[in-house]
């Protein structure tokens, strides 16, 4: 995530007219902005009134931001024009790039050695409460907690006092500058002086005067206690000077009309700044022009106070714009603030500890990442906020895929294991197939495949497979039991007689059977017809019609009243029951309803099998038929009771 580096302006109040002949507060120039302490409010001094040609020094700049330590000063002016910092994201690439940067100039990098510090201190501290979680599950106490030694943490400091000792280092020499300076024009200021007091030798002493006065003013920048005192009295002495110079008249207006020109290219230049579009480049430039007019000489005594009014009006201009584009950015961050809290929270409130099946938790990344490409569209909020808003949003997306990868984990883990259980079935099945032990192996594999059915999913690319070897096992014992003769005359007829029986019963249930159970009775019957082996070839058209005629007679007579019973004996319990089994019964039901679809899934592909097959398998085709029609009957009602139970939670939800 980029980190922003920029300082909102202070409100600013225009400086306070002055008069004309008033020596004002001299404009800070860039240097003088780095000095430790601030520049003391300075009273006007007042101009001998005989004295008109001398101009005083310019007024200052309006009100200024409170000064800051040389290398904050350097590092925010660095901010205003540097693309915003990226941190790297790894820890050991953290240190590397906090390397890089301890050899950087002391005022370019100040700021970004503290944000890169700060990430990796973010990085080490999750480490550590990793570290004491691990050390806590152990069933460790807390206080015995001591963190291991980290040796890149130790580089850390090495890195951060070596960049402290620079830092010293070069706050030492912009003070021994300013020292040297504040000596050469301290001796500059005496020479002047001496030259003033000479009274007799002012005109002869001209030329020597502009040599001090350009000394002076190219003796450097010196600390800010210092620039109004000497300011004041080189402005002081100038004025006196003047005063005593007795130059022709030529002379004098020659130097006006030079400064005038001088100082009408700095009000263009000033005029063209503000209608620059960069805000922080314009002020630079403002400033640059003070310093300039401030080494101008003065011009004619009766439009001095006209043109400095007009520099002074850009100026304010100038500051306002600037100003108003600092809140304008804080305005932008502030809203842009609350908006990304608004996504922390929304995330927040994703619940994903109830997500149970793979489409459940695609939707749930969908709108994760619906939040997430939201975020991407949202600038900066403020710098002492962003960082910590994007590591609460990216905590919860990475709590969030570390959950879908362990559910996936798990499931890919269970399907695996039924896979397992399946082939084992498939062996077991292939051992029997060749079976002559007809009513025996007849139960063992219904019983095998009664296992089957209560085996969940395996994974997809071994479904049809494992399914196929399964079902033609079976297929190969039926085969061979179909086509044994012996006794097949006596088996057939005992069967014709039992599903003849099964019928009676059938009817029986029709006319007098209790509606509470007439379903599970019916599947019971249902049951047995199924295991009763083949009838003769001539009778088997003509009992299946019986069988078809009784079921109808009984669906006719029970089905709708029997569902209807269960589904409001099943509504009473669900109304009854406690609010914290109801996730419980949700998820008994979500099973119940999976392993139906399973069931309904087999035998719409032993359907398919059948349907392919000769003529003589037309029975066993249209009682999977009935068996795949009841199954969609049954879905129909777990459906309606998933839905009750969904009604009540969102109910107790509401309380």
């Amino acid at each position: 995530m980029e980190l922003q580096n920029e300082t909102d302006p202070k409100a600013q109040q225009p400086t306070p007219e002055k008069d004309s002949n008033a020596t004002p507060e001299p404009v800070v120039t860039a240097a003088e902005e780095q000095a430790p302490a601030a520049t003391a409010p300075v009273e006007p001094a007042t101009v001998a009134p005989e004295a008109p040609e001398a101009e005083a020094a310019p007024e200052a700049l309006p009100e200024k931001e409170p000064e800051k330590e040389p290398e904050e000063k350097a590092a925010d002016e660095k901010a205003d024009e540097k693309p915003q910092l990226e941190i790297p994201e790894g820890k050991e690439e953290v240190v590397s790039f906090l390397a890089m940067l301890v050899e950087q100039p002391v005022e370019q990098v100040r700021e970004a050695v503290a944000k890169v510090k700060a990430a990796f201190y973010n990085i080490r501290k999750g480490e550590l409460e990793a570290e004491k979680q691990a050390f806590l599950d152990k069933g460790n106490e807390e206080a015995a907690f001591a963190p291991l030694p980290d040796a890149l943490e130790e580089k850390v400091k090495e890195l951060l006092n070596k960049f402290k000792e620079r830092k010293a280092e070069r706050i030492a020499q912009l003070e021994a500058l300013r020292a040297e300076a504040l000596a050469k024009k301290e001796a500059a200021l005496a020479k002047l002086r001496e030259i003033v007091d000479d009274t007799d030798n002012v005109n002869r002493n001209y030329a020597l005067f502009q040599q001090l006065q350009k000394e002076f003013k190219q003796a450097g920048d010196v600390a800010a206690e210092h620039v109004t005192r000497l300011w004041r009295e080189y402005t002081k002495l100038t004025e006196n000077f003047y005063d005593r110079l007795k130059i022709n008249k030529e002379l004098r207006d020659y130097d006006f009309k030079k400064n005038l020109e001088a100082k009408e290219a700095i009000i263009k230049e000033a005029e063209a700044a503000a209608q620059e579009p960069d805000v922080i480049g314009s002020l630079k430039k403002l400033q640059t022009l003070h310093d300039k007019w401030r080494e101008i000489g003065p011009v004619a005594p009766d439009i001095r106070e006209e043109l400095w009014q007009r520099f002074k009006d850009i100026s304010t201009a100038i500051r306002k714009k600037h100003q108003s584009y600092f809140e304008e950015r804080k305005e932008r961050e502030k809203a842009n603030e609350e908006a990304k809290t608004a996504l922390c929270e929304r995330i927040e409130a994703i619940d994903f500890s109830e997500l149970s099946s793979y489409k459940a938790w695609d939707e749930a990344t969908n709108q994760i990442k619906e939040l997430q490409a939201e975020w991407k569209k949202l600038g900066f909020a403020s710098p002492k906020v962003n960082s910590e808003l994007f590591a609460r949003f990216r905590a919860t997306c990475d709590k969030f895929f570390e959950a879908k990868a362990e559910y996936f984990k798990r499931v890919k883990g269970e399907a695996n294991e039924n896979l397992r259980k399946k082939l084992e079935l498939c062996e077991a099945a292939e051992a029997l197939k060749d079976s002559t032990e007809w009513r025996k192996t007849t139960d063992q594999l219904i019983e095998l495949q009664k296992k089957w059915k209560e085996i969940g999913a395996v994974p997809k690319r071994h479904s049809e497979t494992v399914w196929k070897r399964f079902i033609s096992a079976c297929d190969a014992f039926f085969e061979n039991k179909n086509n044994s003769t012996k006794t097949q005359r006596e088996t057939e007829a005992a069967n014709l007689a039992a599903k003849r029986e099964i019928i009676a019963q059938i009817e029986a249930l029709a006319e007098n059977g209790d509606p509470a159970t007439a379903g599970d009775t019916l599947q019971e019957l249902r049951a047995k017809w199924n295991a009763v082996g083949h009838v003769p070839f001539k009778e088997k058209d003509a009992l299946y019609e019986a069988f078809q005629a009784a079921v109808k007679k009984v669906n006719a007579a029970f089905s709708l009243r029997e569902t209807r019973v269960k589904l409001t004996n099943f509504e009473s319990n669900v109304e009854q029951m406690p609010a914290d089994s109801l996730s419980r019964e949700r998820d008994r039901l979500l099973r119940a309803y999976e392993q139906k679809l399973n069931e309904l899934r087999t035998y719409e592909n032993n359907a398919s099998f059948f349907r392919a097959k000769s003529k003589a398998g037309n029975s066993m085709l249209q009682e999977v038929e009935r068996r795949i029609a009841r199954i969609k009957e049954d879905l129909a009602v777990a459906e309606r009771k998933i839905a009750m139970v969904d009604e009540k939670i969102k109910a107790e939800k509401a309380k």
